[in-house]
């Protein structure tokens, strides 16, 4: 796997659906692009999903080929393998980034997620989202602020990695 996305940041969306990916974005989508080269535009794809969800997760190459590999192992037929299909291949949008750094988001993607003026992104891991900013604070802020209420105070977070990985 390649790099991973780090950061946050809000970006003004023009009428034409264009908005800027943050630089640092752009250096791991072109990592992760194995058919990518200096001058060149790196791919991404778009993942909507289904009307619960409320932003649109963006997938490296190498992140979406992981995922198409892990859908594949699935039996034909299933359900599980058609309601993958359906979310990472039907409902998703293979883009890449313009020349000046920019995707252009069409109608039917910006509609779904109320997308106007601003956009928000958000790293997670070997993929970033794209929310509308009031979005974002009233269901992921909240429900942040929900999980740590439940906790104790003197809760360290990295408590959640002891452990990790092991069997």
């Amino acid at each position: 796997m390649g790099r991973r996305f780090r950061g946050e940041s809000h970006h003004k969306v023009d009428s034409k659906g264009r908005v800027s990916i943050p630089a640092s974005f752009r250096r791991v989508l072109e990592a992760a692009d194995p058919n990518w080269q200096p001058g060149q535009n790196p791919e991404l794809v778009i993942v909507y999903g289904d009307h619960r969800r409320n932003f649109l997760e963006c997938y490296t190459i190498e992140a979406i080929e992981e995922v198409d590999a892990k859908i594949d192992q699935l039996p034909r037929g299933s359900m599980q393998r058609k309601m993958l299909q359906r979310m990472f291949h039907g409902q998703s949008f293979p883009t890449n980034v313009d020349e000046t750094g920019r995707l252009v988001l069409p109608a039917k993607l910006r509609q779904k997620i109320d997308l106007e003026a601003e956009a928000f992104f958000i790293a997670a891991g070997d993929t970033f989202q794209i929310w509308k900013p009031e979005t974002y604070e009233a269901e992921e802020l909240a429900q942040a602020e929900k999980w740590m209420e439940e906790l104790p105070d003197d809760f360290d977070p990295m408590e959640f990695l002891d452990g990790a990985g092991s069997a």
